[in-house]
């Protein structure tokens, strides 16, 4: 056969993408390495609760147009992401405002707080900050630092905050405010009926091979394409001619509670103690109000990412920001190939701006 596009990957770019071609009249073909669609933001039932196999994923925006487009997809309920964190046996409200203050020092008002960090940023002498713990003291002072940001920071990156560059926290968003929802934007949510359900609708009856790798497949295939979105690791594509990009890897220890009806009472808490060695407790029914009998959390592990591994973050460094910009060249050159999402792209996209850049993408291919 004949395909207008090959579209490597059945992720949310990838599918927004084949969404977009298929309205258009274009023929796709998806294909995915994994056994299931919908990449990292895939749901599967257990215990009649929707997991998110590969972390919490909640769908936020601004974008009016953006919302009305994934509304067209699923039914999103009114989840508003309150994170917990917890040091020790300290419990603290995220993101960091009125409540976080309240519990920290013991003060009722915005004034007391604002001049409690000033006081702390006043003492420290911090000028020019050399490294990522300069940085993030010159903002939020010593307490929010030590309690809420040294520990988790680490373990999410590996390394040591004063061996990290300031540039990866140019700012921390300080609320005085007593209102936890973690997101600004207008429109939050999560599917009723899970995020693989919400993606399976975006493919419809577009044609989808999975647990097929894109090279083997173009290698044995008589099947020809107009053009190839490729949303796996750029530096893959290229056989790594130029070396190896950055990322980091997450593992996932995810366990059944039967008759345990309520594990920690909130969707998400991190463990900001970097002798933790996961950042954070997912307890997925909360994400849509579970009342079943039993329950389900899962671990998140952050770890170093070798050739191999999923890839979930891009190390964004301004040694990997020169490399990534050689492939980009390269990528350029690639006149039947597109790259899209944060493998093909390396960066860091929201879900809403997945979407956002994929229509966008086919828009310019139209």
């Amino acid at each position: 056969m004949h395909y207008d596009y090959l579209i490597v990957g059945a992720g949310l770019f990838g599918a927004t993408f084949a969404y977009e071609m298929k309205q258009a009249g274009k023929t796709c073909l998806v294909i995915d390495k994994r056994s299931h669609i919908a990449g990292n933001i895939y749901t599967e039932k257990v215990c009649d609760i929707d997991v998110h196999r590969f972390g919490a994923h909640i769908f936020h925006t601004s974008n009016k147009d953006t919302w009305d487009y994934v509304n067209r997809f699923a039914e999103f309920n009114n989840f508003v992401n309150s994170p917990i964190a917890r040091y020790k046996d300290e419990l603290y409200n995220l993101p960091f405002n009125m409540n976080t203050f309240s519990k920290l020092w013991g003060i009722a008002t915005p004034a007391e707080a604002q001049e409690k960090i000033a006081e702390q940023i006043r003492e420290l002498h911090i000028t020019d900050p050399k490294n990522l713990e300069e940085q993030a003291l010159s903002l939020v002072g010593t307490d929010i630092y030590e309690k809420l940001i040294k520990g988790y920071t680490e373990k999410q990156w590996g390394r040591d905050c004063k061996d990290l560059p300031s540039f990866i926290i140019r700012r921390l968003p300080v609320r005085f405010t007593y209102d936890n929802n973690y997101f600004n934007d207008r429109y939050q949510g999560i599917p009723v009926e899970g995020y693989t359900a919400m993606v399976e609708k975006m493919l419809g009856d577009t044609e989808v091979l999975l647990e097929t790798e894109y090279k083997d497949f173009v290698a044995r295939t008589s099947d020809t394409f107009g053009k190839t979105l490729y949303t796996g690791m750029i530096d893959e594509f290229f056989d790594y001619k130029l070396g190896n990009l950055a990322y980091r890897s997450l593992r996932f220890e995810t366990e059944t509670l039967i008759g345990e009806e309520n594990f920690q009472g909130n969707a998400v808490v991190n463990y900001t103690e970097r002798e933790v060695p996961f950042t954070r407790i997912i307890e997925h029914k909360h994400f849509a109000f579970g009342k079943q009998p039993d329950t389900v959390i899962t671990r998140e592990y952050p770890a170093n990412w070798t050739p191999g591994d999923e890839p979930y973050y891009p190390v964004n460094t301004s040694e990997t920001a020169e490399l990534y910009t050689k492939y980009e060249a390269m990528a350029k050159e690639k006149k039947d190939v597109l790259f899209g999402g944060r493998l093909g792209q390396y960066k860091y996209f929201d879900m809403d701006k997945t979407i956002e850049a994929a229509r966008q993408m086919a828009q310019d291919e139209l």
